[in-house]
């Protein structure tokens, strides 16, 4: 199984802590930054291929990843040249040549401690399997899912009506045989049109929906967090340094 990690974003809404450094080179964990905590969690659930896509401060991304070793996980780096006028669709695409195996698409701003990973590996084998988590409300910035009885996805966006949302993509998904093929295929058609270089790779994952099964893996109780804005940051941190949170400690090398 190999990993790609879309971290080609500056993170924006984080300004000015991304100023000169993408969101993926943010310490969190004492001087450990979050595509650091990443890797080393791809590694130790056995995965040993990482492609990481970047964009914005790729060469400070590089120069990072030349001096942190990641024991047993051999990682290479994709660059997008139109990260700045492009959203993840276009980073997924050029990373369409990584996706020749069994392989877990991870958005770079994602955290989450082994086990949820691990949940999402040991799933029943899909095409396609999205992982998901469930709250008591979500807002607009949530990427929401709807879900049959058995698990199939149903639809995944952000504007999904309320009335259907059964849970929201932490941003972590699998592809194993034909989705593989599947997927990439989608996102070569969709790159070519009008939309392309404006569309979300999960827009992709919604069309596909309504045509072939997609599964989904709960991760109900574990511990995940995406980092978007000041607050996510804050939190994350906190995580790491409150004794009261033993699944986030789990999360450490």
């Amino acid at each position: 199984m190999n990993a790609i990690v879309l971290s080609a974003g500056q993170g924006r809404r984080l300004l000015p802590l991304t100023e000169r450094d993408p969101k993926c080179l943010l310490e969190v964990d004492g001087p450990r930054t979050v595509l650091e905590l990443q890797l080393r969690a791809l590694a130790r659930c056995g995965i040993r291929h990482a492609t990481v896509v970047l964009g914005f401060g790729a060469d400070r991304v590089e120069r990072f990843l030349a001096g942190t070793r990641i024991p047993g996980l051999r990682v290479d780096t994709l660059f997008n040249p139109f990260f700045a006028s492009s959203d993840n669709l276009a980073t997924c695409w050029l990373a369409r040549g990584a996706m020749t195996a069994d392989f877990v698409l991870l958005n770079g701003d994602t955290l989450f401690e082994d086990r949820v990973l691990q949940k999402l590996l040991e799933s029943p084998p899909a095409p396609i399997t999205v992982t998901i988590d469930h709250k008591d409300g979500y807002d607009d910035d949530d990427m929401k899912v709807s879900v049959d009885a058995s698990g199939r996805l149903l639809a995944i966006g952000k504007r999904l009506p309320p009335e259907s949302v059964g849970g929201e993509s932490i941003g972590m998904l699998c592809f194993r045989g034909t989705g593989v093929k599947w997927f990439r295929d989608e996102l070569e058609k969709v790159i070519r049109t009008p939309e392309g270089l404006r569309a979300w790779y999960l827009s992709v994952v919604n069309e596909m929906a309504a045509r072939i099964p997609i599964a989904t893996a709960s991760i109900d109780g574990l511990w995940w967090r995406e980092i978007d804005s000041p607050e996510d940051l804050e939190g994350v941190r906190a995580s790491f340094v409150s004794p009261s949170q033993e699944s986030a400690r789990r999360s450490r090398a």
